[in-house]
């Protein structure tokens, strides 16, 4: 059974968590990360929300021709979608650190 107090006390943690979410997801944001392909040939840029807010092509990636360009691009953007997916990861386990939840356990927001 569940006593008042430890109910109390979850509820406010949950309160927080919720806070602290809100609060992470706008850094998440203002953060950019960098995909890179080829070697540095295309850089793509995404914010925390997996938004596009940059691509680079050096002169020598604009010399390729049209299928190795995209192929460069769909790896740079999925280095920097890899990237964004782990920052979040690190940060939802930095949040939710003190909650005691089951590994792999994923919440709902």
């Amino acid at each position: 059974m569940m006593l008042p107090g430890k109910l109390g006390t979850m509820m406010k943690k949950a309160q927080e968590m919720q806070e602290n979410m809100q609060k992470m997801q706008a850094e998440l944001a203002n953060r950019h990360i960098v995909g890179i392909a080829g070697a540095g040939a295309v850089k793509v840029t995404l914010n925390g929300h997996y938004a596009c807010q940059r691509v680079e092509l050096t002169e020598e990636a604009l010399k390729e021709d049209k299928d190795m360009l995209e192929a460069l691009l769909a790896a740079a953007i999925s280095d920097a979608s890899a990237k964004v997916n782990a920052m979040t990861q690190e940060e939802m386990a930095n949040l939710t650190g003190g909650m005691g939840l089951p590994g792999g356990f994923k919440l709902p927001f």
